[in-house]
């Protein structure tokens, strides 16, 4: 990724923000009982800021797989990341696959409801190691 400092800054914050925003809309969608696109929204939360640490230390990965991959090697392995932060975006992820590509799939309220915190918190923790990073 040839970015430059500032241009990676910029990207980064874009990104963490981003995250925040998308959770957010999430409270909407479960008011709303649409489980489907709350599941949708709360693994893309967790991928924007996940995206934002990894442009942040210098890590490309061209997909959601790869993504997953770098987080787990060099975060989680590493101790930098929580296996249960690590578990948690691998669940996120899995029910927004199925949620959107299988026809047979039903997302519910028990899927995503108490999935919810413990995504806010991975943004936080997430966002504080990007900012550590940062000023180190």
């Amino acid at each position: 990724m040839g970015l430059t400092n500032e241009e990676r800054k910029f990207v980064v914050q874009f990104r963490v923000e981003k995250a925040k925003n998308t959770c957010s809309e999430v409270a909407i969608l479960i008011d709303n009982k649409l489980w489907h696109t709350a599941a949708n929204r709360l693994y893309y939360a967790c991928y924007y800021v996940v995206s934002a640490l990894l442009i942040q230390n210098g890590i490309e990965a061209q997909t959601h797989h790869g993504i997953i991959n770098q987080m787990g090697l060099r975060f989680v392995k590493t101790g930098l990341i929580s296996l249960e932060n690590g578990d948690l975006y691998k669940r996120l992820f899995e029910l927004r696959q199925k949620g959107d590509y299988d026809d047979w799939v039903v997302v519910k309220e028990s899927d995503i409801v108490p999935l919810l915190e413990p995504a806010e918190n991975f943004i936080k923790t997430i966002e504080q190691l990007i900012f550590k990073t940062i000023e180190q």
